[in-house]
């Protein structure tokens, strides 16, 4: 299994954290379980397809669903060497019923046709032989046939399609999978190229989830900051410099550090802590002066009108004794 497979690979990664990103939004749209087959596409070679196909189908394998991948890129597939399988058969054999190897039967058996990979809960339908006619193919009743038996053994399909720019097997495919999502480069994907695939899709009656944009830059630094679990080595490394920190191991020293910051700490101003001292015993007076002026019996209530006037006689005080304690200071 090559290094491309991060999510199986490393799933703590920060990679691995947008997949699971991705594969929530997808979820949130399968609210009603209609979802049940992805079709991943891109305007134009080398802007990472098949890489997000792999990875995003791990990821749902390691939700505990059974997931299907069928490299239907049988003009150049690639997804047998990613997951390290054999290219045949594959799905050009099971469409067309030719088996180009010679000396080896064509199988009729579905299973014949689906491997198994190391990830668990992930299998995988290589492209097969390059056939003469791949278009014909996919727009075939055997491949509509393939989806609906597909869909009763598994949790979900994910279809790894063509360029759409360069031929028209993913805009075929659109129409019979429930949804498609379209893999854009950052500054090599360009805008009337993606308009006109979006078009070209929902020409032919099929749905977009959404367009994932990938190979944006980013620093190391940057990237490692913005993660929020952060990887074990950096927190490792952090744990022990704190270790190695003298205030730490030393309790001792530490406390003297502290007894030092108390005798630098500024005298108290005179003044000032009298003043305090001033305010706080005109707080203490201020509930026995009320207690004086308010006699609150348990039997009855006090009426709206007593109950203004009690606190018309609660502001006039504290003004009064505001401006006293101005006066002296």
């Amino acid at each position: 299994m090559k290094k491309e497979l991060i999510a199986h690979r490393d799933p703590k990664s920060p990679v691995s954290e947008v997949f699971r990103t991705l594969r929530t939004n997808i979820q949130f749209m399968n609210t009603n379980n209609k979802l049940k087959t992805l079709l991943v596409t891109s305007t134009l070679p080398g802007e990472g397809k098949s890489w997000v196909t792999s990875n995003l189908a791990v990821i749902f394998a390691q939700a505990g669903k059974r997931v299907i991948l069928i490299d239907a890129d049988m003009r150049k597939g690639r997804q047998y060497t990613i997951f390290d399988v054999a290219p045949r058969p594959g799905l050009s054999n099971y469409l067309s019923g030719v088996n180009m190897d010679e000396g080896e039967e064509v199988s009729e058996d579905l299973a014949d046709y689906i491997q198994d990979t190391q990830v668990p809960n992930l299998y995988i339908i290589p492209a097969g032989n390059i056939p003469p006619n791949p278009s014909e193919l996919l727009i075939s009743t055997k491949m509509v046939n393939l989806l609906d038996r597909l869909k009763e053994i598994c949790d979900i399909i994910i279809i790894d399609g063509t360029p759409c720019e360069l031929v028209t097997d993913a805009i075929i495919l659109s129409r019979i999978v429930d949804s498609t999502i379209i893999v854009t480069a950052y500054k090599q994907t360009k805008k009337d190229d993606l308009k006109k695939i979006v078009t070209n899709i929902q020409n032919v009656g099929g749905k977009i989830a959404g367009v994932v944009l990938n190979k944006i830059p980013i620093s190391a630094r940057k990237y490692e900051k913005s993660y929020y679990y952060g990887s074990t080595t950096m927190t490792s490394t952090k744990n022990r410099n704190i270790k190695s920190s003298p205030l730490i191991r030393n309790s001792g020293s530490r406390q003297n550090k502290i007894e030092e910051m108390k005798k630098r700490v500024r005298p108290e101003n005179p003044q000032s802590t009298r003043n305090a001292r001033e305010v706080e015993r005109k707080n203490e007076e201020v509930p026995k002066a009320l207690q004086n002026k308010i006699n609150i019996k348990d039997e009855g209530g006090v009426s709206i009108e007593k109950t203004t006037d009690i606190l018309n006689q609660i502001n006039e005080y504290l003004d009064k004794e505001k401006k006293n304690l101005n006066n002296k200071t």
